[in-house]
């Protein structure tokens, strides 16, 4: 089962974040983050926060339609949006996308951001916004990325260092290499075969693709 969060985040185009979305989603509103449900005319199954950024209204109306409610005190260690991640794994998910994570809030879209590489959930995390994809390689692992040639693809750390660097596919080709935190090394590389890979042997890294 694929989770869908959705985090109160600034959206600038829903026609271009409709398209990530599947008739058979779960969907879960990080408190604000129904707003954007609602102008996609979607319901969420739970709303999850400390409800302080949700317009009353419009939490009867989703609780009327079926939502339930997960509501947190104000005065939390977590972010609304890490909570309803943790719902989702405990629901079921496979795997969660997060829309509207990103933009409005510097201090929020960095911690958005660095969730993803915050500890090693048990399920795979991908960002989506606009025609872009961030996801997150821990350790031994390595990511197929499909889409058309011509896209940008950055490989940020988020780790001290990221050791045994690959890629394939990509136009600047790099083999076992070791990328630092602060580097820019991995900024702006291009696809130039699909599906193009990208896989690690240690640390945290952010990968982010243009999927168009």
């Amino acid at each position: 089962m694929r989770a869908v969060v959705f985090v109160n985040g600034d959206i600038a185009n829903y026609a271009a974040l409709a398209r990530w979305l599947r008739e058979d989603d779960y969907l879960i509103a990080a408190d604000g983050g129904a707003r954007h449900m609602e102008i996609l005319g979607l319901s969420p199954a739970v709303i999850v926060g400390d409800l302080d950024s949700i317009d009353s209204a419009l939490l009867l109306r989703m609780q009327e339609e079926g939502a339930d409610v997960e509501q947190h005190p104000a005065a939390k260690d977590a972010t609304d949006l890490e909570l309803a991640i943790a719902r989702a794994v405990r629901d079921g998910a496979t795997e969660i996308l997060l829309l509207g994570a990103v933009g409005g809030r510097l201090d929020q879209t960095i911690a958005n951001l660095l969730i993803l590489a915050q500890k090693n959930w048990a399920v795979p995390l991908t960002i989506a916004e606009g025609d872009q994809l961030a996801r997150v390689l821990r350790g031994r692992q390595s990511v197929s990325l499909s889409g058309p040639t011509g896209g940008y693809v950055s490989a940020v750390a988020l780790s001290e260092e990221v050791t045994g660097v690959t890629y394939r596919g990509l136009e600047y080709p790099l083999e076992n290499a070791t990328l630092r935190l602060g580097s820019t090394r991995g900024v702006s590389n291009t696809m130039v075969s699909s599906p193009a890979q990208v896989s690690i042997e240690s640390g945290i890294l952010l990968v982010i693709q243009q999927n168009s």
